[in-house]
C-alpha cells in the first residue's frame, strides 16, 4: 500500500485518538488512531460519498448504504462495511461526533472527488 495521507476532523481535539480517511486512487481508508486492533477499513469514494449523504440528512434515511454503522450498550462505535464485515474500526461516540461535525462541514467531501495525486494540479 502506498504512503497515505490520513485526514481527521477539525473539530477532533489536537492529540486525541480520531477517526482518520485516506484515498488511493480507486480507494478510501477509515481507520481511527486509537483502535486497538489498529483495522483499516478500505472501501470505494461512490461508498463514502453515500455515508457522507446519509450523515449530512436530517433525519437520518432509512436505507442501509455500503459502510454501516453500529452502536453498542456501552458506547462502543464500530464502522463496518459489507464488502469486509469482518473488518470492524472501533471508536467511541466523542470521537464518531467529531468526525461526523467535520462530515456535515463539508471537510471531507473531497474524498468523494476523481482521485488527484499531490502536485499534479496544471496551476496555469
Amino acid at each position: 500500500m502506498p504512503q497515505l495521507s490520513w485526514q481527521k476532523s477539525s473539530y477532533c481535539p489536537e492529540g486525541n485518538s480520531c477517526i482518520h480517511v485516506a484515498a488511493t486512487p480507486e480507494t478510501i481508508h477509515i481507520t481511527e488512531s486509537g483502535d486497538p486492533t489498529g483495522a483499516i477499513l478500505t472501501t470505494t469514494p461512490t461508498a463514502l460519498a453515500t455515508l457522507l449523504t446519509t450523515l449530512k440528512a436530517e433525519p437520518l434515511p432509512a436505507a442501509r448504504p455500503a459502510i454501516r454503522i453500529t452502536t453498542t450498550e456501552d458506547g462502543t462505535v464500530r464502522i463496518h462495511t459489507t464488502d469486509a464485515p469482518h473488518t470492524v474500526v472501533t471508536t467511541d461516540r466523542p470521537k464518531w461526533r467529531a468526525f461526523v461535525l467535520g462530515v456535515q462541514a463539508g471537510e471531507f467531501d473531497h474524498f468523494t472527488e476523481p482521485y488527484v495525486p499531490v502536485g499534479t494540479i496544471d496551476r496555469r
